[in-house]
């Protein structure tokens, strides 16, 4: 069952819904990392997620902040450490920019 704040937000904005979940053709550096031509920004996000858990590249004191390895580096504009918030600002950074609509 959805939390009543993203029952709202889905039925007040299905193109963001959208434009979260629709495939999209990855460049060849999300591409290499991902392993998939084409994923949503949704399905990006969560491997990248799992990247860092899986990889322990949590800041064991600070667990708001990622600490990148070579491979997180080659797609988060070579960052040595990056807060947690602006993960997706840097993943989104990849793809393409979607239309506006009225």
């Amino acid at each position: 069952m959805l939390p009543q704040k993203m029952k709202k937000a889905i039925t007040d904005n299905p193109k963001q819904l959208a434009n979260l979940i629709d495939l999209v053709n990855l460049p060849s550096t999300l591409r290499d990392f991902v392993g998939q031509s084409q994923i949503s920004h949704l399905g990006c996000f969560m491997r990248v997620w799992s990247y860092i858990k899986t990889n322990n590249l949590q800041d064991p004191n600070n667990k708001n902040v990622v600490n990148c390895d070579e491979k997180l580096k080659s797609i988060l504009l070579g960052k040595q450490q990056v807060e947690l918030v602006e993960l997706p600002a840097l993943i989104k950074l990849h793809f393409p920019k979607q239309k506006k609509f009225p």
